[in-house]
């Protein structure tokens, strides 16, 4: 699956040029880390066996492919996430700081979602799997050399969900932020198991009041269950604050 991104043309016309090698046409240039040889391997046969790529170097360490990756400027780097030294997702950062314009594309074993969005939010640009097909690694790499964003069928499946679960996550926080100083002793409070009487007596206030501070919290937060109260205030470290 592949999406465009409007910001793509960070090379300007360099970009515009079709891939092919041909004609004059400059091919892309691509950069390979895996600490894996025959993997490293595997990946140039397949770039190099069609027209419209060149491997410029290739890296067996995080280390390595961040050195090779600033002296070499390439177009692409294929970068593997578990290497010796600094890890995929750590050069990808420091990649997204230093050389903005070089291109990354995650080729990994890992299929969990959570790998997915560091990486996304590391500067990849693509996320693919090891046993991807070979006519798809090359369609990738020609799509995040675009600037368009490239994912796996299965990886594209998984990310979606893991996107939503993300932005609810975030809408829960910024809810926890509109939350006065009250209204977070209740939430505590609720999720410490306290009745709304035991609360009043508590905090010095009416049993009605508890009431309507729970009722306008749990709608800030958009929650309407005591469970998801309690885990919400567990995931981030309420209980025993007071204390």
């Amino acid at each position: 699956m592949s999406t465009a991104d409007p910001g793509g043309a960070a090379r300007g016309n360099a970009r515009e040029c079709a891939p092919g090698g041909r004609g004059g046409e400059t091919p892309i240039r691509v950069l390979i880390a895996d600490d894996h040889g025959v993997v490293r391997t595997g990946i140039r046969h397949v770039l190099e066996g069609e027209p419209g790529f060149l491997v410029v170097a290739e890296a067996g360490s995080g280390d390595e492919a961040l050195r090779l990756a600033l002296a070499e400027q390439p177009d692409v780097i294929v970068l593997d996430i578990s290497m010796p030294g600094a890890s995929g997702l750590g050069v990808a950062a420091e990649l997204r700081s230093r050389a903005p314009d070089i291109r990354v594309l995650i080729l990994s074993m890992h299929d969990n979602s959570e790998y997915v969005l560091e990486s996304l939010r590391a500067g990849a640009r693509g996320y693919l799997l090891k046993d991807t097909a070979a006519t798809e690694l090359r369609q990738a790499v020609r799509a995040v050399w675009r600037g368009e964003s490239y994912f796996s069928g299965p990886i594209a499946s998984r990310l979606g969900a893991a996107l939503r679960g993300e932005h609810s996550r975030l809408d829960e926080l910024a809810g926890l932020e509109q939350l006065t100083a009250r209204e977070r002793e209740v939430l505590i409070g609720v999720a410490e198991g306290r009745t709304n009487r035991e609360m009043a007596g508590t905090l010095g206030i009416s049993h009605r009041t508890v009431e309507t501070h729970r009722e306008s919290l749990m709608r800030k937060l958009g929650i309407r269950t005591v469970a998801g109260l309690t885990r919400l205030a567990i995931e981030n470290g309420l209980i025993g604050e007071r204390r």
